[in-house]
């Protein structure tokens, strides 16, 4: 038989100079090993461009010149540090790429050259200086997107979440290549919590058919699908859960939606693989 393989080339680590750098380099390095994947450091520091609204156009006071000098300096320093962190990092195809204004246009290229970008768990739950990259990264560029938590391996358990929707569709297909270096893939679907009729064996066909053996979960209660699905996924020891991603405009009050916001606060949960 043809083998229906699928990989994945570059997977984006974004950096912001602090030891929480570490972490998301070794996540990012384990995502890229089985592929033999660039793994692409991107330093992000805050950007200078961002303070010019606040200063007045054509105006720069002695304030707002030590402003500017200390966040150019506080950069520098940022990328020192993350550039050390990067260095040490043992994997060997690897590039580092520091960022200067526009700090935001750039990294979004960066994330559009890239197959997967990795955060750690605080970043997707809204704290330091990349909360907001993050937001922007899967609501607005809708890159497929890994959360790195405690456990990440990729040869474990892999649980996919299910409805038959285009936001599941997207994140399974794009997860195939995650799917295929799984040595379990599970399906997990709470039919009696959703509006939707779908039917679980379909998407275990389609992945049969691309060399991807799965069991099926079916959820029997009924109640709010994200709980539901984390329970799930705990009780299938899945090392990731793949999930479709609900998002909304950045001006609007909430970035995602009620259940993405669940599977991205919530504790003691796998790894999430995101798509939008």
């Amino acid at each position: 038989m043809t083998s229906l393989s699928t990989t994945w080339a570059r997977i984006m680590a974004p950096l912001a100079g602090g030891d929480v750098d570490a972490g998301v380099l070794e996540a990012a390095s384990i995502l890229a090993a089985p592929f033999g994947a660039e793994l692409a450091g991107v330093y992000a520091p805050a950007d200078v461009a961002d303070l010019m609204p606040w200063m007045g156009e054509g105006f720069m006071g002695g304030v707002q010149v030590t402003a500017v000098q200390s966040l150019k300096d506080a950069a520098a320093e940022g990328e020192r540090a993350a550039r050390t962190l990067f260095d040490a990092n043992p994997y060997a195809r690897k590039t580092f790429t520091p960022l200067t204004s526009p700090v935001w246009s750039a990294l979004a290229m960066e994330g559009r050259l890239s197959d997967v970008v990795v955060f750690d768990d605080a970043t997707a739950k809204g704290r330091g200086p990349l909360a907001e990259t993050f937001q922007q990264i899967v609501a607005d560029e809708q890159r497929p997107t890994l959360v790195a938590r405690p456990g990440l391996k990729l040869d474990g358990c892999v649980a996919v979440a299910w409805d038959g929707g285009k936001e599941a569709s997207r994140a399974m297909r794009t997860a195939l290549p995650l799917l295929q270096k799984a040595s379990k893939v599970v399906i997990l679907a709470a039919p009696a919590s959703s509006a939707r009729y779908f039917d679980p064996a379909r998407l275990q066909a389609f992945l049969a058919d691309r060399e991807i053996k799965a069991e099926l979960y079916t959820i029997s209660e009924t109640g709010e699908p994200a709980p539901l699905l984390l329970a799930a996924a705990k009780t299938v020891m899945a090392n990731i859960l793949v999930v479709g991603a609900f998002g909304h405009p950045r001006l609007q009050e909430f970035i995602f939606g009620g259940a993405t916001r669940t599977f991205l606060n919530a504790a003691n949960a796998p790894s999430l693989f995101l798509s939008h």
